[in-house]
């Protein structure tokens, strides 16, 4: 067969030699790299769980929400979507705890919001609402 189609073959080759690598994977390290990086500012990691959660990836936007939290222990907004997590995957006493670490400490009602629609209604720690 190769004494029959040499061109053939040759031009096989030089396709392949020339081709891009279609299934090149990312490295692993790196990925994880790109993830710590995004979840170190509240910002970031707050809108990378947010593309975790609309992929449907809860686990995963569980994950870097603790990463921020890591960093930023103050961010409360932060800690009430952790708990709006928690409850979606059926960790309810999770959640409590995460509402009751918030407190009296000021978040915003779009975060204590989305608590109650993924929770139910619950009493807000030194708020009473």
């Amino acid at each position: 067969m190769a004494t029959r189609y040499p061109y053939m073959l040759m031009a096989l080759g030089l396709a392949w030699l020339a081709a891009p690598p279609v299934l090149a994977q990312q490295d692993p390290a790196s990925a994880l790299d790109q993830l710590s990086q995004a979840s170190a500012a509240v910002d970031s990691g707050t809108a990378l769980a947010r593309q975790q959660m609309r992929a449907g990836d809860l686990t995963g936007a569980v994950a870097t929400l603790e990463r921020v939290l890591t960093n930023h222990p103050e961010a409360y907004d932060v800690l009430l979507l952790h708990a709006s997590l928690l409850c979606r995957l059926d960790d309810g006493d999770g959640a409590r705890v995460e509402i009751d670490e918030v407190g009296g400490h000021p978040t915003s009602r779009q975060a204590w919001a989305e608590v109650n629609a993924a929770c139910g209604p619950a009493a807000r720690p030194g708020r009473g609402y």
